[in-house]
Order: structure tokens, then sequence, then C-alpha cells
């Protein structure tokens, strides 16, 4: 098993809330979401809010909490091989009140099928906001040209 190993990013003006899956091998050893530089997630971010893309950790907690978006993952535990989420097995999911009680979320967004999946299966049941999926950032979801994923993370985010 392994465990998720950094926090949310969240604060009490976090309106939309995005979840991953669970953090790549790269992003566990950077310590941070989305941290694979082929990850299309912080380009996506910063082309919707019309902002530079953010190089440090500082920079991108700082973007989303200028635009009021919290970031985290649906899994809190789970056996993976290297980062792949077809792999996922015997899934602890987080609770994610903390960020729904003391925060401000009015929607949710799910980065990919398994965050998905994992949300609406064991989460929704207790937090009873509705998720969007939105298409996976990950350069395994190649199919998914990056003017494509923009659009449709501008219509979640802005609307």
């Amino acid at each position: 098993m392994i465990n998720h190993p950094f926090l949310p990013v969240y604060d009490k003006d976090s309106e939309i809330l995005i979840l991953g899956s669970f953090p790549s091998v790269i992003s566990r050893k950077e310590n941070f979401y989305y941290a694979n530089k082929q990850n299309r997630f912080w380009k996506v971010l910063a082309a919707v809010l019309e902002k530079d893309v953010p190089a440090t950790v500082e920079d991108k907690k700082r973007l989303l909490s200028e635009n009021k978006i919290a970031l985290w993952d649906v899994i809190e535990s789970c056996e993976i091989i290297q980062s792949y989420d077809s792999s996922i097995r015997n899934v602890k999911v987080n609770d994610l009140s903390l960020i729904v009680n003391n925060g401000n979320i009015r929607k949710i967004g799910c980065n990919g099928d398994k965050a998905y999946q994992l949300y609406k299966k064991y989460v929704f049941p207790t937090v009873k906001i509705e998720a969007v999926r939105l298409p996976s950032t990950s350069s395994a979801n190649a199919g998914c040209k990056l003017d494509n994923l923009t659009q449709i993370y501008r219509e979640f985010i802005k609307h």
C-alpha cells in the first residue's frame, strides 16, 4: 500500500475542487500535484485562467488560491504499479468533507475516468455534490489535444 504523500490545496474561499486519482511516481517524488512535465494540467489551467504557466510549487499554490480552486486526489492510499491508474487496487478514499466543510465548494471536477469512477462510487454518497468528468490531462490521454482539454476545462471552470 502506498499512502498519499501530501496535503490538499484549498482555503476557505475555494469554490471549485479538482480531483485527480492518485499522484504519479514523479509527483510523489516531487511532493506536489502534476509534477510530471508531460502532464498538461498546469498548462491547461494557466491557459484557462489566462496566466503564465506556474514554475514553482508556491506559484502553483498561488494560482489555485487566487482563482478559488482547490486541488486534491480521490485516493488516500492504494496499491499501484508505477503511475498507471489501470493498476490501482485496494483503494481507501480521502475524506473530502475536510474541503467541502471548510471551503465554499460549489462544483467538483474529476481529472480523468478513474478519479470520476471512484468519486461516484465512494465519495458522492457522503458529499452529495455531483462531479463533472473531465478528460485526463495525462500524456497517456494523447488522443485529447491541448486545445480540446483547454476548452473543456474552461467551460467547467468559467461556468
